[in-house]
């Protein structure tokens, strides 16, 4: 049966338009209509006069709901995190293993396979984030895990059946034509935990890398006489990065100047959520380290960051409040960014006859009040 959503404002392509419903069918937006053109078989769903914005895309998440992906790599935890992040707006993500050994590497991608022929609403794909990185740039991630990218791990993070793979390297421990061979594989593949000069990084781009992962955090800077991974990061008009807005891993000011350098969309929100988003207990072990949760980011006892307690709507907040945006660019690059970067932009991230049902709707003070995947509202 139609589905239609009625009495709410609508965030389209062209921007936020009122007067108008929005008809879906079989988990797919059939369009925008006149609202006195609703048909009069259909289901109507009264959205009160609340926003409906395209569902937010989460490239890193790496728990939620007091579930560790790490700790846990199945069909299960992936739903447990998926289930605690819906409610903040999340309508597609991938669950995002840090740096481990191979076997580990190679349950959660099957995991994520799984859980992608299961139905699990949500989940788009896995993020591997290492374990080939730098250890200079190590951050949290056990540097006792890093290893070399070889022919091995290739073939292992090219087997995915299901979904999208997203890996984070750090260029200089690999060379471009391994990077090649992953993007040949169907591989997207990021810079993160990395400390590559600026040519070692053009490189990479060159060889098909079209990501940054949590820009300025954990990567070389940019300095007057080498650039580094952040200058390489600004001055590519294509690559996406993205960007923590949680006014604690990144000066808002510097992303304030970082929007400026390049297209908006090539900057997408991220999270780099941990177990604790979603719940009271706001501490947890990491590969043995105890991880709490102080002024909204998490660290170890030793300060050093370990993820954050993100959420997407909060950071869509925050990205109006903190970088000056408009909701119309906020939601952007919480979705339409997102979605182009894993290479889904023609079935998700907008507003449009043909994409995925995927929504959120919003009340005045962007506070999420429901949320549809694939059309099913999550009051179901």
């Amino acid at each position: 049966m139609q589905l239609v959503l009625v009495n709410g404002r609508i965030l389209t392509r062209t921007g936020i338009v009122e007067g108008k419903a929005l008809a879906i069918r079989d988990g797919r937006i059939e369009g925008v209509l006149d609202s006195a053109d609703t048909p009069a078989g259909a289901r109507r769903h009264d959205q009160d006069g609340g926003l409906l914005v395209p569902g937010f895309i989460d490239t890193q998440v790496n728990g939620g709901g007091g579930v560790l992906f790490n700790d846990a790599t199945t069909v299960e935890a992936i739903a447990a995190i998926g289930a605690a992040h819906r409610p903040y707006g999340t309508t597609g993500f991938l669950p995002t293993l840090i740096s481990d050994d191979l076997a580990v590497v190679d349950a959660a991608m099957r995991a994520a396979e799984q859980a992608i022929e299961a139905g699990v609403p949500g989940v788009l794909g896995v993020h591997i984030e290492g374990p080939f990185l730098n250890v200079k740039r190590k951050g949290i991630h056990d540097p006792s895990k890093f290893r070399v990218l070889d022919d091995e791990a290739v073939a292992l993070l090219s087997s995915l059946k299901r979904g999208k793979t997203l890996v984070t390297l750090a260029p200089e421990t690999t060379t471009p034509d391994m990077v090649r061979q992953l993007v040949a594989a169907g591989v997207t593949v990021a810079a993160g935990h990395t400390n590559a000069a600026y040519g070692t990084t053009r490189k990479a781009l060159d060889a098909g890398l079209t990501g940054f992962t949590h820009l300025f955090n954990a990567m070389s800077p940019l300095t007057s006489r080498e650039p580094g991974v952040v200058g390489a990061a600004l001055e590519s008009q294509s690559a996406w990065c993205g960007i923590i807005v949680d006014g604690r891993h990144v000066d808002p000011a510097v992303l304030r100047i970082a929007l400026r350098t390049r297209p908006l969309d090539r900057f997408m929100l991220v999270t780099d959520a941990m177990p604790t988003v979603g719940m009271i207990d706001k501490s947890f072990d990491l590969q043995g380290r105890h991880i709490r949760v102080v002024d909204g980011v998490c660290v170890d006892d030793h300060g050093t960051l370990a993820g954050s307690d993100l959420d997407m709507v909060g950071a869509v907040r925050n990205a109006v409040s903190m970088l000056g945006l408009s909701l119309e660019d906020a939601v952007t690059i919480a979705s339409r960014a997102p979605a182009a970067f894993l290479g889904l932009a023609a079935e998700r991230g907008t507003i449009a006859a043909g994409q995925a049902a995927d929504l959120v709707l919003l009340d005045d003070d962007l506070r999420v009040r429901e949320t549809w995947i694939d059309g099913v509202p999550s009051s179901v």
